[in-house]
């Protein structure tokens, strides 16, 4: 039994039209012999109103009903697709997260899956051409329905396919591929032919949101070969797939960027055993995420401590900073919301030097300044003043020639 996933998101399922566009991609995907799970993320603007109802009825939605609220919006998709494909003549029928046993922990509105139940999905398939299914959700062994968090239909499509074995998982939206930066702001950047786990991991970390991160993680780690392309058109898209040789032959892949960024400085902390514990402790208890972390060289027995995180948890980090600030005494808490992150990321960098000279060189030829450096195997992130972000994106992707085909002409393809 060969199976392919293939995920549409919202804009893909807004109207009927746009649901009959769907239906002609899963009818290409049946005439190549294969049987058919169809991820269906909620329409545009489903998620937002039934959020925004549930406001309106609690001033504080207990989690577990906002969950079982919002999941109506993609049993919503699922039903009426479902509904074309029996007009069409084609065996198929919606099924949602419990019945074919996606299970979940508890974590309301950003669960995580634990388990794909393999069996019920064949033993279906073997009475349907095509399983609907809807994204975004699954269910605890409770039986209470759960929400995976923003951009979790992904997820959910390549559990499926692992669980399933699918030979592809096709993910459609509204962009025909994973880019080199950002078109909207960056009129050079070229769609990619293929990208490895790991640059599309760190992409996604950095800002680009052609991907959920979860659903890049649960592909590396089963080896499920991810193809994102456009629902509005026939182009072959990009290819999230295993690194090869010819991957290492390329300096940078991509540029990303992330405005979602503050910067939080603690002056005059003493240096001694315990001090970074008595800093980050305190925020990791409370589930803030810290991005990168910079300590200056010790002067007269203390030190500068630079830390970012996501801009919508400033105001809690400055809370719990007031707190740390009163416990280790004689600190200054100062913050800075106008910050962004640039990021050069390729796989080549394991094996090649330079690329950290050429990107100072290129933000110093523009004379931007760099607040924060943060560097992996594979990625060099420089934090700037946020007026600055989009300039330096253009000046990055020109310096690395990223315009320009990536892969030499006897290096192959593996689009499908």
């Amino acid at each position: 039994m060969r199976i392919r996933v293939q995920k549409f998101g919202g804009t893909s399922v807004a109207t009927r039209e746009r649901m009959l566009r769907v239906l002609d991609k899963v009818g290409k995907g049946l005439e190549e012999g294969n049987k058919m799970l169809v991820v269906l993320s909620a329409r545009a603007g489903e998620t937002d109103k039934l959020l925004a109802l549930a406001q309106e009825w609690s001033a504080n939605p207990d989690p577990a009903e906002q969950d079982a609220l919002v999941s109506t919006g993609e049993q919503a998709s699922a039903a009426l697709f479902s509904m074309l494909l029996c007009d069409a003549g084609i065996r198929g029928r919606s099924c949602n997260g419990a019945q074919l046993g996606i299970m979940t922990d508890e974590d309301w509105t950003k669960a995580r899956i634990r388990s794909v139940d393999t069996g019920k999905i064949r033993k279906l398939l073997e009475n349907y051409d095509v399983l609907v299914v809807t994204g975004f959700q699954g269910v605890t062994r409770g039986g209470r329905i759960t929400t995976l968090g923003r951009g979790g239909s992904d997820t959910s499509a390549v559990a499926l396919a692992a669980a399933a074995g699918a030979d592809l998982c096709e993910i459609y939206t509204d962009v025909e591929g994973v880019f080199t930066t950002d078109p909207n702001i960056c009129s050079q950047a070229r769609k990619l032919d293929r990208i490895s786990y790991d640059e599309m991991l760190e992409m996604a970390s950095m800002g680009a949101k052609v991907l959920e991160i979860r659903s890049v993680e649960f592909a590396k780690k089963f080896s499920v070969p991810v193809l994102v392309r456009s629902t509005f058109s026939d182009e072959p898209g990009t290819l999230v797939t295993g690194e090869d040789h010819s991957m290492e032959n390329i300096l940078v892949s991509g540029i990303a960027y992330d405005k979602d960024q503050a910067r939080v400085s603690l002056c005059s902390v003493k240096d001694v055993p315990g001090a970074a514990a008595a800093i980050f402790g305190p925020l990791a208890e409370a589930g803030l995420s810290v991005d990168m972390i910079l300590q200056n060289p010790s002067h007269d027995g203390v030190t500068d401590v630079n830390f970012t995180v996501s801009r919508k948890n400033l105001k809690r980090t400055l809370e719990i900073m007031e707190g740390v600030r009163e416990t280790m005494g004689g600190l200054e808490v100062r913050y800075d919301e106008h910050v962004a992150k640039v990021s050069a990321i390729g796989v080549g960098m394991r094996n090649h030097a330079g690329v950290a000279a050429e990107t100072f060189a290129a933000l110093q030829s523009e004379n931007i300044n760099i607040l924060m450096i943060s560097t992996s195997e594979i990625k060099l992130s420089c934090v700037i003043h946020e007026k600055y972000a989009e300039l330096a994106v253009r000046t990055l992707h020109q310096a690395f020639g990223l315009e320009k085909s990536s892969y030499p002409e006897d290096a192959g393809a593996m689009q499908d």
